[in-house]
This record gives C-alpha cells, sequence and structure tokens, in this order.
C-alpha cells in the first residue's frame, strides 16, 4: 500500500504543478455541456419555406395562412414558377416549397377540386423529412376540411363530402427515406476533421517535447514556411482518404455523386487546410500533447458532431451554439458536400457556405503563423 501511496501521491502533484492542464480538465467539460446541452433541439422548427403563389387570389392566400399560422414553417422567400421554387430547394435556401396553381382559386369558387403541390428536401435526416410530411399533410388536410365545412353550411350537403383539395407532397433528392444516403456523405466530413486535427494538432508540440525545436529555431526558416511544411504531407494524407472513402461509399454503399467531382475535390481541400491550420493552431496554443488531444477533443471534434448537422438538425437552436458552430470549417462543408453528392448542386449556387469556408480555413491557418513563436 505504501508504494502504492507514492505513485498516487506522484501523480497528483504532477497534475497540481501543471494549472493549465488541470484547468482544462475541469472547466471544459462543464462548459461543453452547456453548450450542447441548450445546442441539441432535436426537431426543426420554422422551417424554411419558399411559395409560389401562381393563384394570387383571397383563397390562395388564406391557404397559405395556415402554413405560417403554424409556427413550423416560415415563408423566406416567393417564386414565380415550379422551377424557381426547385431552385431554391436546391440551393438549400429553403426546405420546402409550396406551389399553389394559377387555377386554385377559380376551381374552389365552382366547386371543384384544387390540386396544390409541396416538395420537400429530402437530403435532411429522414426521420425529420418523415415529421416534415406528417405536418405538411395535417396541415392541408386541416385548410382543405375547414373550407368542406364553409361549403356545406352555406350551399348544404349537396355539394358533396369530398375534400375540396388535393394536396401531394413530394420528397426530393431520396425519395425512399435511404438513412445511408444521409449518414454518409455526414460522416466524410467529421473523419477528414478528426484525422487532419488529430495529425497536426500534435506537430508543433511533439517538436517540444522532444527537443527537435531548437533544431528549427536556429535555422532561417520563416513561420509561414514551417507552418506550410508542417501542413503540406498532411494534406496530401487527407487527400487520399477522401479519395478511398468516395471510392468505398460507391463500392459498398452505392451512393454516387451527383453533382461535379472536381468541384467536390476542390473544396475539399479548401476545407482540409482549414482543418489542418486548425490543429496546427492548437498545437501552438498546447504545452503538451495531452493538453493538446484534450482541446481538440472537446473544443473542436465533439462540437463539431453534434452542432454541425451531421446528426442533429441546426434548427432551432440557441444563438450560442449557432455561433459557435458557424465558427467550425466542417459545417458549412457538411452542407457543401451534401448539396453536390446527393442534390447535385454547382458551386456557383453554394456561395453562402464556400465563403465562410474559404474565410475560415485562411483564419485559422494565419493564426497559427502569428501565434507561433520561435523559441522552446
Amino acid at each position: 500500500m505504501e508504494r502504492l501511496w507514492t505513485i498516487m501521491r506522484k501523480e497528483v502533484y504532477h497534475i497540481w504543478r501543471d494549472p493549465r492542464t488541470l484547468g482544462l480538465i475541469l472547466l471544459l467539460p462543464g462548459l461543453l455541456l452547456i453548450l450542447l446541452g441548450f445546442g441539441i433541439s432535436g426537431e426543426s422548427q420554422d422551417l424554411s419555406m419558399v411559395v409560389a403563389d401562381l393563384s394570387k387570389t383571397d383563397a390562395s392566400r388564406r391557404y397559405l395562412d395556415y402554413y405560417v399560422a403554424s409556427d413550423d414553417f416560415e415563408v423566406v422567400a416567393s417564386a414565380a414558377s415550379e422551377v424557381e421554387v426547385l431552385a431554391f430547394i436546391d440551393g438549400g435556401k429553403a426546405q420546402v416549397g409550396l406551389l399553389i396553381p394559377e387555377a386554385f382559386g377559380r376551381t374552389l369558387e365552382t366547386g371543384g377540386t384544387a390540386e396544390v403541390q409541396l416538395y420537400v428536401n429530402g437530403s435532411a435526416d429522414p426521420a425529420n423529412v418523415q415529421t416534415i410530411q406528417l405536418k405538411l399533410s395535417a396541415i392541408g388536410q386541416m385548410a382543405s376540411q375547414t373550407i368542406l365545412v364553409r361549403r356545406i353550411t352555406h350551399v348544404g350537403a349537396a355539394t358533396g363530402l369530398s375534400l375540396p383539395i388535393d394536396t401531394f407532397v413530394k420528397t426530393l433528392y431520396n425519395p425512399n427515406g435511404d438513412r445511408k444516403l444521409y449518414i454518409i456523405p455526414g460522416l466524410i466530413p467529421v473523419i477528414l476533421e478528426l484525422q487532419g486535427l488529430l495529425l497536426s494538432a500534435l506537430a508543433i508540440v511533439k517538436e517540444r517535447e522532444q527537443g527537435t525545436m531548437e533544431q528549427l529555431i536556429v535555422t532561417t526558416i520563416k513561420p509561414w514556411e514551417l507552418m506550410l511544411g508542417k501542413i503540406i504531407p498532411y494534406l496530401v494524407v487527407s487527400t487520399f482518404t477522401l479519395l478511398s472513402m468516395l471510392a468505398l461509399s460507391q463500392l459498398l454503399f452505392g451512393i454516387t455523386i451527383a453533382g461535379s467531382f472536381w468541384e467536390l475535390l476542390g473544396l475539399s481541400l479548401i476545407f482540409i487546410v482549414g482543418s489542418l491550420g486548425m490543429g496546427v493552431l492548437i498545437s501552438n496554443l498546447a504545452q503538451s500533447q495531452m493538453q493538446a488531444m484534450y482541446l481538440a477533443m472537446f473544443i473542436v471534434l465533439i462540437p463539431s458532431i453534434i452542432l454541425s448537422g451531421m446528426i442533429y438538425p441546426r434548427d432551432g437552436m440557441p444563438w450560442a451554439s449557432l455561433f459557435y458552430s458557424e465558427l467550425l470549417p466542417v459545417t458549412h462543408y457538411l452542407t457543401i458536400l451534401r448539396a453536390i453528392f446527393l442534390r447535385g448542386v454547382g458551386a456557383a449556387a453554394l456561395w453562402p457556405s464556400i465563403l465562410p469556408l474559404i474565410g475560415l480555413s485562411i483564419v485559422y491557418f494565419v493564426a497559427s503563423i502569428f501565434v507561433f513563436r520561435k523559441r522552446i
């Protein structure tokens, strides 16, 4: 027992003498719990909806009010045609599309049955997509039943008991709700970030612990050259990893890229550079490999899995969690990857996600240069 107590006391002293690591161990789990606890909503709220009201009548406006009044949908844009509705959904600007035909109001006035077309972005979580479909169908049926009751009240039962509005819900991109089409494109960004971040997070701090940093200090190498020299080898490794995962996605799961492979590759390289830049920045801030691993896991990797939209929808997140997720390159890359992979969207329609991805990649790489000091 005396020997055991000696080892335990030695380890306690070792932890106590490193207040920086002790602070990380004690503070980060609690902060992460608060951030993620409030950030996980589990259900999409205020779903974005684009509306093409070709009827432009009082009847069509009253019908649209049923969806707005439910608090589940928020009209973010108006479209002039079905093509524009689909373009909004393709670009990720709307989750739901509503197309009210030109003859809608006239058909209802004459006692006929009007048709309404609804579109749902099926590249989201199949469980959430199914919930959205049920909400849309329920609201459409409620609106139709209300109009039917009004008809019977004014005209009588002689008008018939058939519903005056037929609502058709069409799921785009993944109509069968295949969960692999949602999960696999979501795993690729996280795996790439996990590999790149952990490899680069140990780059500088490992030099310090091994004592080889002295050799770099006496050279004329510039900080940006050292950072770039650390990143490029891992960039090659991560690119090979990306290509292998894309090949496995097609061979094992039958998932092919609907959009441009070269656009996907180019944007992936930008994301990898950003992830590696974050890793090198953490390596510069940490004093030991343990600190580097702890910072990488609790500040980047776990929030990337929870807050990026890989598992849980980002709709309805509180502003703090949403703001934090915007600082993670994986959040924007995940949106880009799913858009190209599943919806076949071109880069021209993805600038709202591409620009933050480029900006974050540059910021993290430049920050790693400024934080680095040519000292042991």
